[in-house]
């Protein structure tokens, strides 16, 4: 029985893919002429457009690129520069799928001053199921004309008069390489070869270090190598300009680190007796900035003003509005506000700075006074934070009066509540990325009860500071068996005063 044959997937060019409109190609039989197409090329000069495939018959039976009948000469013909210059090119790259094969077209543009043909190429050797269309320009007016998007490769007659420039002067006058030179500018995205001479044998080299894929001496070219020097420079041109956007996307990659970097809070607590520590962990892959943000400034009546919130949504838009509500707070607190004035100034700031109407923010603000004995707290939407008072469990701050988060009521009030923190504490400011981890492989969630008793049991390891925020982050991605999804934002600040007696 047949055996099937996989369907060959076309690999687009390096400019495009192939002439998507070409009509599928048809094997001659034996012995039969390659097809030859005359037509005109774009802005009316007349050019050779030759679709060569596969010859059963001897070498150098090729049609002539004048459209002539080649059966009507006497004897093999000999063939002109265009046909010495057909590059017979398999490009099979995986199948995509069973039923019949299919061939891919290449095309190639000659660029060569030579329409005598006196260097000529045997027939090539591995022609069979492919097809080849051979563009041959006589100059770089004629060639940039008959360069479209469907070439998939340049050959270059490095012995080409270099391009006229204003005042008659040729252009990069005594550069060997001029013609090369100006053939890159003009086709950034095609492959291309430099064709020169064995008494030039160091202009191939030179070549190919200004930017040509390979380079062929004159003298040497057989069918073989030209074919396989075709498919390599279309390939190593595909592999070269991957490897450049593989680079130009780390450079942003680099850049958009540092920017965020940049805009991550550094915090103002110059004079103040607390001891700070924060963990930021975004939700989004290959990022550093997420929708939490965080901030903790002392102003200069000696009041330590701490501040954690989140942005709905995991996106760029969402860690740049963090950005920008984390800026504003710290701007708005330095200018003395506080409480329900400033998260309503707050609100403001978000409803005019958010890309969609739909888009809130939580948000917790704590006012520690001088003396570090009591603070003022308003929640918007947000979490309760967590306080460990020197001789007691951790336990959640007062959550009764909790307002609405940012962005939801037009005319929403944030009430200020008074809280007692004690001689000396820790207080924690999350997000509630740290608490919609699951516990095990089933739905449920830890949080807060979970993520009071799981410090509780850190602080009774004796753990504090830096220390405590890595062990929870540890253990809190250990029970969700994994990353977490959500963003995180973790705040600690400590109040250590020892006891005198």
């Amino acid at each position: 029985m047949p055996v099937p044959i996989p369907r060959q997937r076309v690999i687009p060019a390096v400019e495009n893919g192939h002439d998507g409109g070409a009509a599928p190609r048809t094997d001659p039989p034996a012995g039969s002429p390659t097809e030859v197409t005359r037509g005109t090329a774009p802005g009316g000069t007349d050019a050779t457009d030759t679709v060569t495939g596969p010859v059963d018959g001897p070498a150098g039976h090729q049609g002539a690129t004048d459209g002539t009948d080649a059966g009507a000469a006497s004897g093999p013909a000999a063939p002109t520069a265009a046909e010495a210059a057909e590059a017979l090119a398999r490009v099979a790259a995986g199948s995509a799928g069973s039923g019949p094969a299919t061939s891919t077209a290449l095309t190639l543009l000659v660029i060569e001053d030579d329409p005598a043909g006196s260097f000529a190429i045997p027939s090539l050797l591995d022609s069979a199921e492919l097809t080849v269309r051979v563009r041959t320009a006589r100059n770089l007016t004629e060639a940039e004309r008959l360069l479209t998007d469907d070439v998939h490769c340049i050959l270059l007659d490095l012995a080409l008069p270099a391009p006229g420039a204003r005042g008659g002067e040729p252009e990069g006058a005594g550069d060997e390489l001029a013609v090369l030179r100006h053939v890159l500018r003009l086709a950034p995205r095609h492959a291309v070869l430099a064709l020169t001479g064995a008494e030039n044998s160091a202009r191939g080299p030179e070549a190919v270090r200004v930017g040509a894929q390979d380079f062929l001496y004159r003298d040497e070219l057989d069918g073989r190598l030209l074919s396989r020097a075709v498919r390599y420079a279309v390939e190593r041109k595909r592999a070269d300009q991957a490897q450049r956007q593989l680079t130009e996307s780390r450079l942003r990659a680099q850049e958009n680190a540092r920017l965020e970097r940049g805009l991550l809070p550094t915090p103002l607590l110059e004079g103040a007796p607390l001891r700070f520590a924060a963990r930021y962990r975004p939700g989004r892959s290959r990022a550093l900035l997420g929708g939490d943000f965080y901030d903790t400034v002392r102003t200069a009546d000696g009041t330590v003003h701490a501040m954690i919130g989140d942005v709905c949504g995991h996106g760029p838009d969402e860690a740049a509005l963090g950005v920008e509500l984390r800026i504003a707070w710290r701007a708005l607190t330095f200018a003395g506000l506080c409480g329900d004035e400033l998260l309503s100034t707050l609100q403001r700031v978000l409803e005019n700075e958010r890309p969609d109407d739909e888009i809130f923010a939580t948000l917790c603000t704590v006012d520690i006074s001088p003396d570090g004995r009591s603070a003022g707290l308003c929640l918007a939407g947000h979490p309760s934070p967590l306080i460990a008072r020197q001789g007691h469990l951790a336990e959640l701050l007062p959550y009764d009066d909790n307002g609405p988060a940012l962005g939801l009521l037009p005319r929403a009030r944030w009430p200020r509540r008074q809280v007692e923190l004690g001689r000396s504490w820790s207080l924690m400011l999350y997000t509630d990325g740290l608490i919609e981890g699951r516990v095990g492989a089933g739905n449920q969630r830890l949080g807060q009860d979970g993520m009071v008793s799981l410090v509780r049991d850190l602080l009774a390891e004796g753990l504090r500071g830096d220390a405590l925020l890595d062990a929870a982050m540890t253990e809190v991605r250990a029970l969700n068996g994994g990353e977490l999804t959500d963003d995180v934002a973790v705040l600690l600040l400590d109040r250590m005063v020892p006891t005198t007696r």
